[in-house]
């Protein structure tokens, strides 16, 4: 990811799976997990958190 200040812009590799969070000016990359959820809680028009929870095939598996 490339971020140019001067001009508040940012060059991102659309072959990498990922999101992206703009806050007051500042890009947050969410990254992917094996399983799970990501949830974005809004306040006022802007993110306040990302909640991320995470899933366990449990089949085949003897820990976790």
């Amino acid at each position: 990811m490339t971020v140019n200040v001067e001009k508040m812009t940012a060059e991102i590799d659309l072959m990498e799976n990922a999101a992206y969070v703009v806050v007051d000016g500042q890009l947050i990359k969410v990254t992917p997990k094996k399983f799970g959820e990501d949830t974005i809680i809004w306040q006022d028009g802007k993110v306040l958190d990302v909640i991320r929870s995470e899933r366990h095939r449990l089949k085949g598996q003897t820990t976790i």
